[in-house]
C-alpha cells in the first residue's frame, strides 16, 4: 500500500439507510471507515469519490443499517466457555421439537459428558406450555446424564445425572434451595431455589469441562452467534462459579491475538460470602479500573457485591427479605470501591432492596462523594418512583433487562396484572432523566437475542404474547434501539466513542434482515443481521453479504450441538413442513431429499455459515434419518 493510500478509507459502505442516532444528521446513505473509525458520514455522492485503489467498496443494496447493538447485561465470558457444550432451546416454540433436538443429542453425546439445556427459555414460550416430566426425560435419556435449567426457579435431572452428581437420601437439604423427594426421601429430579439459586449453580458445577482449547473455540462461537444476532458489544457482568482471573484466561488470551469480535467491558463478581470485602480489597491493588484495551477493559464490580444483597428474581416465589446485616456488609464494600474510584454495578430485583442499597450509597457519599462514578443497579423491576428519584439526585443509573418477557406470567400470577404494568417501569425512568439502558441478563435466566428485548420495550408482550404492559409503558423503535446503543456507553464510561454511526466514533454497525424501523412488530423478534462491522471489520456475513464473511474452524467438540443447531431457535421450529425458502434452497444445495423445517433448518445453517455439510452426517444418523447425502 502506498503512503498515498493509507489516506484513503479502508472500507465504504453506500447505498443504505443508514439510522445514525447522531441527532445533527439522523439519516446518512453512505460512511467511510479508516483505522476502526468512521471517517465520513453522509450521501453516496458525498462518500463514494473518497475510495482510494485499495479501499473496499460494499454496496448495501438500500437495506436499512443500524449501528451495533450493545448488551448492558450479559455474562458473555461463563457463556462463551460453555457454549459449545450447550444445548440451546432459546426461540423454540414446540416442547415436541425441543425433545426432538435432545433426543438427537443424545444419540451423539458420549460418555462422561452430559447434555445441559442451561437456561435462555420460558415454558411459556411452547405450544405445549409446559416443561418435560422426568419420566420424558429418563426415556429418552436412560444412560445419559440431561440437566435442564429452567430460568433461575428450577433445574430437571433424570436419573443418570442424580447418579452421577451423587444425590441421595441421605443428601442434606441445601441452603436457600429444595431438592424434591419422593415419600420415602429419594430425589426426584427437580431442584427448586428457594429463595436463591445456590442449589442450581452448583448442581451444574458438578458437570465436565471443556478443556482450554476447546473453551477458546466455544468462546469464538459464541461471540459468532452474537454477531449473528447484530450485537457489537456487551458489558460482561461476571457471574455464579466465575472466578477471576482463572476464568478470564480464555477471554483475555483472544483479547491478546486480536481475536474478539465483540468488544467487552467486564466486572469483578465476588464469589465469597462474607468474604466480599476481602475479595475487592485485593482487586482493587491488583486491577486498574479500565485497564484493557477497546475491545477487553475493565469495568468496576459488581453485579454481586454482598451476597446478603441478592435478591433473586423467582417470581414464583414470595420476595425474600434480605437479612439485617446486608447495610454493615454492603456499606464496607462500597467504601472500598468509592476510595479507589471504582463504579459499581449491583443486582437488585425489589424495591425493598434497592430502598435499603440507597441509605448505604447516601452513607457513603457523606464521606466519600460518588461523583463522577458510573455506579448502577441491574434490573429493578418493582423499583418505586421515589428510589428512582434517589438514584437521580446520586448521579446513578439503572440497567434494565427483559426478564419480565420470560417471567410476566408468574409476576401477574403473584402480584396481579396492574402490578405488571411497570415492572420494571422503563418509560418512567426515562421521563425522569435517570440514565437507563437495556440487555438481556442472558445466557440462563434469559436468551441474549437482542431482538427479543427490543420487542419487549416496544410491544410489551411476553414470549407467549401476553402484553403486560400499556401503551404508555412501552417506548417507540428509536427510543428502545437508544436503549441498546447509545444509551448503554454510560454504564461502561464510553460516551461519544461509539453507540451512533458518527464521525470519529468505532465504526460498529449492522445490516439487519429486517427493516427495524418499519417492518410490523411481529417481525422485530426474528430478526437476524445480514452483515456485522466491528471496528471497521467484517465479523459476520450473510445472505447477500456472505462472500464477505470469514467462518470459523467448526464447533469444537464434533459431538457439539452447535454444529447441527448454531444457536437461537435451534432447527427453526415454527418454520413448519415446508421450511423457509432458505432452507429448501439450502437443503437442495446439500442434494437432501428433505427440505422441512427440522432437516431444511440444519442445512441452512451449514450452508450460509460454510460449514461442511458432511459434518452433519452423524446427527442425522443419530435421528434414525436414511438421508446420508448431506
Amino acid at each position: 500500500m502506498s503512503t498515498r493510500d493509507k489516506e484513503f478509507p479502508d472500507l465504504i459502505l453506500h447505498r443504505g439507510r443508514f439510522t445514525t442516532l447522531d441527532r445533527n444528521r439522523p439519516e446518512a446513505t453512505a460512511v467511510a471507515i479508516r483505522q476502526r473509525v468512521f471517517t465520513a458520514v453522509g450521501s453516496d455522492a458525498e462518500i463514494v469519490p473518497l475510495a482510494g485503489s485499495a479501499t473496499r467498496v460494499i454496496d448495501l443494496l438500500g437495506l436499512r443499517v443500524l449501528p451495533g447493538l450493545i448488551d448492558n447485561h450479559l455474562h458473555i465470558i461463563r457463556g462463551g466457555l460453555n457454549f459449545n457444550m450447550e444445548l440451546r432451546w432459546d426461540g423454540v416454540r414446540s416442547l415436541a421439537t425441543a425433545m426432538d433436538m435432545l433426543r438427537a443429542q443424545v444419540a451423539i453425546t458420549p460418555p462422561p459428558q452430559w447434555v445441559r439445556v442451561v437456561g435462555g427459555f420460558t415454558e411459556h414460550q411452547f405450544d405445549e406450555k409446559r416443561l418435560p416430566t422426568i419420566d420424558e426425560l429418563n426415556a429418552v435419556a436412560p444412560d445419559t446424564p440431561v440437566f435442564i435449567l429452567h430460568l433461575y426457579d428450577r433445574a430437571i435431572l433424570n436419573a443418570a445425572a442424580l447418579r452421577v452428581v451423587g444425590y441421595t437420601k441421605d443428601t442434606a437439604e441445601p441452603p436457600g434451595g429444595e431438592i424434591v423427594r419422593d415419600s420415602a426421601g429419594n430425589p426426584v429430579g427437580l431442584l427448586l431455589a428457594k429463595p436463591n439459586a445456590g442449589i442450581l449453580y452448583a448442581t451444574l458445577a458438578k458437570g465436565p469441562k471443556l478443556p482450554p482449547e476447546y473453551q477458546v473455540n466455544s468462546t469464538r462461537h459464541f461471540m459468532r452467534e452474537l454477531n449473528r444476532l447484530g450485537v457489537t458489544g456487551a458489558i460482561d457482568a461476571g457471574g455464579g462459579f466465575q472466578n477471576y482471573p482463572e476464568d478470564y484466561a480464555v477471554i483475555q488470551k483472544l483479547s491478546d491475538a486480536g481475536q474478539l469480535t465483540i468488544r467487552l467491558a467486564y466486572n469483578l463478581f465476588t464469589q465469597k460470602p462474607k468474604g466480599e470485602k476481602e475479595d475487592f480489597l485485593n482487586w482493587t491493588k491488583t486491577s486498574k479500573y479500565k485497564q484493557g484495551t477497546d475491545y477487553f477493559r475493565h469495568n468496576g464490580a459488581g453485579e454481586m457485591l454482598v451476597f446478603s444483597a441478592a435478591d433473586f428474581e423467582d417470581f414464583r416465589q414470595p420476595r425474600p427479605d434480605m437479612t439485617p446485616d446486608m447495610e454493615g456488609e454492603l456499606e464496607g464494600v462500597v467504601r472500598v470501591l468509592a476510595e479507589n474510584r471504582w463504579p459499581w454495578r449491583m443486582h437488585a430485583t425489589y424495591d425493598e432492596t434497592i430502598s435499603r442499597a440507597l441509605d448505604v450509597f447516601e452513607k457513603v457519599n457523606r464521606d466519600i462523594p460518588l461523583n463522577g462514578l458510573n455506579w448502577f443497579f441491574d434490573h429493578a423491576e418493582t423499583i418505586s418512583e421515589r428510589s428512582i428519584d434517589r438514584i437521580a439526585a446520586l448521579g446513578g443509573g439503572i440497567a434494565v433487562q427483559h426478564r419480565m418477557a420470560y417471567q410476566g406470567e408468574y409476576f401477574v400470577e403473584r402480584y396481579g396484572a396492574q402490578a405488571a404494568e411497570a415492572t420494571p417501569p422503563v418509560a418512567r425512568m426515562l421521563e425522569k432523566g435517570v440514565r437507563t439502558s437495556a440487555g438481556t441478563d442472558a445466557t440462563r435466566v434469559a436468551s441474549y437475542n437482542p431482538w427479543v428485548a427490543l420487542a419487549w420495550l416496544v410491544t410489551g408482550k411476553t414470549l407467549s404474547g401476553l402484553r403486560i404492559y400499556p401503551q404508555r409503558n412501552c417506548l417507540d423503535r428509536e427510543t428502545a434501539l437508544r436503549m441498546w446503543t447509545e444509551n448503554v456507553t454510560w454504564f461502561s464510561n464510553e460516551e461519544g466513542r461509539k453507540g451512533r454511526i458518527e464521525t470519529g466514533q468505532f465504526a460498529d454497525l449492522i445490516v439487519p434482515d429486517h427493516d427495524y424501523m418499519s417492518c410490523p412488530e411481529s417481525d422485530i423478534a426474528g430478526t437476524t443481521s445480514l452483515l456485522t462491522v466491528v471496528g471497521g471489520k467484517i465479523v459476520y456475513g450473510a445472505g447477500p453479504f456472505a462472500k464477505f464473511d470469514a467462518p470459523l474452524p467448526p464447533a469444537m467438540p464434533d459431538w457439539s450441538p452447535v454444529r447441527a443447531y448454531g444457536g437461537y431457535a435451534g432447527w427453526g421450529a415454527a418454520q413448519g413442513k415446508e421450511g423457509t425458502p432458505l432452507q429448501r434452497a439450502a437443503a437442495q444445495q446439500c442434494g437432501c431429499a428433505h427440505a422441512c423445517g427440522l432437516h431444511g433448518h440444519a442445512h441452512a445453517r451449514a450452508w450460509t455459515n460454510n460449514v461442511p455439510a458432511a459434518d452433519l452426517k452423524s446427527f442425522w444418523g443419530a435421528l434414525g434419518c436414511a438421508c446420508w447425502a448431506v
